[in-house]
């Protein structure tokens, strides 16, 4: 989304700040600004991030300032202490500042994570972009707007992708939507749905699962933003999804760390499809939970319909599953000639 020059001024932003003094659109009158929302549970967020980090790098000594905007979508990433763990895991030196309250998001009328705008010199809206992609895009802006300040300036050629489902050619299909496990906004398949704000037995009998619902056994809390496993006994959830990955937001509220045993279409997972979270021992491949993240559960490589079975621990919290569609142009090919095969 471009904007015409001098339509849109950004507003000031807030006190807390995290790598840098706190900063503000005025005081960077004269340079590019790349402001970007991002919580760092969110997939499609840390999937942009090494390319935000990327032009940092790039830019930074050319006129480029790039502001994180850290928005949390659930209570627990409001805390520092969590924002801070994401940005040194994903390796962010940019200036972030904290925005737990929503000031910045409102100010701006955002709705999405991620989300990038670049203003120009003068401190005017000129870019913006929704989601994940749009990096050539993006780039090509932010050096049209440096040369605007400098039109002499000698900038680097584009990047190239960082990795190789952004390649061209690469397949993007429709996966299964983002699924919340609070009573909030989840969707439960088990009869009854939620008991909402208490701690229950859920029953499910193992007949057909329906996509985009969840389905639990066991004792579970069922809070606004998470389920809870809680008591003694197994604890089981299941769901059917069409993606190549996907990924688990978990954390553990009561204590230190628990385990969650993952099933995918009633076997263990190969090792050829875990998720770089998942570790394997006597037989079983598991996540152990030791921090409130996104944890990725399953790599396919390839897209299709697949079950998975979390059995959880008591204290494991699940907040939300994202999926994961886009594969590289080779797996495309590979799995386009199968389907024709077949």
């Amino acid at each position: 989304m471009r904007v015409e020059k001098g339509q849109v001024r950004a507003p000031e932003i807030g006190p807390l700040w995290l790598n840098s003094p706190p900063l503000n659109f005025r005081q960077l009158r004269g340079r590019v600004v790349l402001v970007d929302f991002w919580d760092y549970t969110c997939g499609n967020c840390i999937r942009t991030l090494p390319y935000v980090q990327a032009w940092h790098e790039r830019y930074k000594d050319k006129g480029l300032t790039v502001i994180g905007v850290h928005t949390p979508e659930f209570t627990f990433a409001q805390y520092e202490s969590n924002v801070e763990r994401g940005i040194r895991e994903f390796g962010l030196t940019y200036p972030i500042v904290v925005d737990s309250n929503r000031a910045i998001w409102k100010a701006f009328a955002n709705r999405y994570w991620p989300t990038k705008y670049l203003l120009d010199k003068d401190g005017y809206l000129r870019y913006g972009h929704f989601g994940e992609g749009g990096y050539g895009e993006c780039e090509q802006t932010i050096q049209e707007l440096l040369h605007e300040i400098d039109p002499a300036l000698i900038l680097p050629p584009l990047m190239e992708p960082l990795r190789d489902e952004d390649q061209l050619g690469a397949v993007c299909y429709r996966p299964t939507g983002e699924l919340y496990l609070g009573n909030k906004r989840g969707r439960i398949g088990n009869d009854g749905g939620f008991k909402e704000d208490q701690v229950a037995d859920y029953e499910f009998s193992g007949g057909k699962l329906e996509k985009n619902f969840f389905y639990v056994s066991g004792r579970w809390a069922s809070t606004a933003e998470y389920f809870e496993a809680t008591g003694d006994g197994p604890h089981s959830l299941k769901l059917k999804y069409e993606a190549s990955g996907v990924n688990l937001v978990m954390a553990t509220p009561r204590g230190p760390s628990a385990e969650v045993i993952i099933m995918q279409d009633g076997k263990p997972l190969a090792r050829s499809h875990a998720g770089k979270d998942v570790r394997f021992h006597d037989g079983q491949s598991s996540v152990l939970v030791d921090s409130a993240r996104m944890y990725a559960l399953v790599d396919n490589h390839e897209f299709g319909e697949h079950e998975i079975e979390l059995r959880c621990s008591p204290g494991i919290a699940v907040f939300a599953f994202t999926f994961t569609a886009c594969v590289d142009p080779v797996a495309s090919a590979l799995q386009v000639s199968a389907s024709s095969q077949s």
